[in-house]
């Protein structure tokens, strides 16, 4: 159950001042906000689209729909909420039947109220190690750590959290299973690899790396951009905050390659790839947040903004 709209305390949406600039939201214009979080960014276009403009937005956490939906509900008629990931935002966008679309985002941190939460596990604190936006998943982080064999784990933590002592962390891991919750997998690592300092935990890289791997992630980002070219139209706006540098480069790289006329390799003189451009880059170098907005916002700090407009 979701408290009353006055006593939730809401995520501030990352960069919102720059994604509203590049959006250009106006009266009676339609939008997609595909990781809708706790609205942040959808309230500003909503306001910025009356009286008629609509907006789809999805997120794969049940829990945060509800959360959505009780800060959004004042503008019940113009609003579509699925609990989808956004790997069916094709779906998604023709059964909600709103076109044309001038703008799609995609935010793709976590709120602060899923670091906050008891029962996802996603913080250092005790709490039960699960990590599933969607409840309705099968697989843990619990179940990972446990389970996974030593090369398996190893390379999840190394290949997504990038991280040079995952071999350490899993050997330590691995000797102390079973691991009970989120707690206890930091005690662990923190064991194998003292914090020095005011280093981030080391811990870090382990969760992210986790959280990763339970909701697919990178494949359903590349999934994802990979299939926008199949049912965006002429002008509709793509804007991407990433926050980390693997979901960072496939952004970037989805959007190369989408800004070019020929991927083929130099050497070959006549192109035979056939490909064509389909989006102009807006920005041509990443945006990232003021140090105005990290002070107020320490989480933001990470954050790299990218954005193209379909051609």
């Amino acid at each position: 159950m979701v408290a009353s709209i006055d006593s939730l305390s809401y995520h501030k949406p990352a960069l919102l001042k720059e994604v509203l600039t590049i959006l250009k939201p106006r009266s009676n214009n339609n939008f997609v906000d595909a990781t809708l979080g706790d609205g942040g960014h959808a309230l500003a276009i909503l306001d910025s689209t009356l009286p008629n403009g609509r907006l789809l937005g999805l997120d794969a956490d049940d829990q945060g729909i509800l959360r959505a939906f009780e800060r959004l509900k004042k503008y019940e008629g113009r609003v579509c909420l699925k609990n989808y990931n956004f790997n069916k935002l094709e779906q998604a966008v023709s059964e909600s039947q709103i076109s044309p679309i001038s703008g799609i985002i995609f935010d793709l941190g976590i709120s602060s109220w899923q670091l906050d939460s008891a029962d996802k596990g996603f913080s250092f604190k005790d709490q039960s190690l699960d990590m599933r936006f969607d409840s309705k998943q099968f697989t843990t982080a619990l179940q990972l750590i446990n389970t996974l064999e030593y090369k398996d784990l190893s390379s999840l933590i190394y290949k997504y959290g990038e991280d040079p002592n995952a071999n350490r962390i899993t050997r330590a891991i691995i000797k102390a299973r079973p691991i009970i919750n989120a707690q206890h997998l930091t005690e662990v690592i923190q064991i194998a690899v003292p914090r020095r300092g005011k280093k981030t935990n080391p811990a870090t890289r382990t969760f992210q790396s986790l959280r990763i791997a339970v909701n697919n992630e990178m494949e359903n980002l590349e999934y994802t951009l990979s299939s926008l070219m199949d049912f965006v139209t002429k002008g509709t706006k793509i804007v991407v905050i990433a926050y980390h540098s693997l979901e960072d480069r496939i952004v970037k790289n989805f959007m190369r390659k989408q800004s070019t006329d020929c991927l083929c390799p130099t050497s070959i003189l006549v192109c035979q790839c056939n490909h064509t451009k389909k989006i102009e880059l807006i920005n041509k170098k990443v945006i990232k947040p003021s140090e105005e907005e990290i002070l107020g916002n320490p989480r933001v700090r990470s954050a790299r903004l990218r954005a193209c407009v379909v051609i």
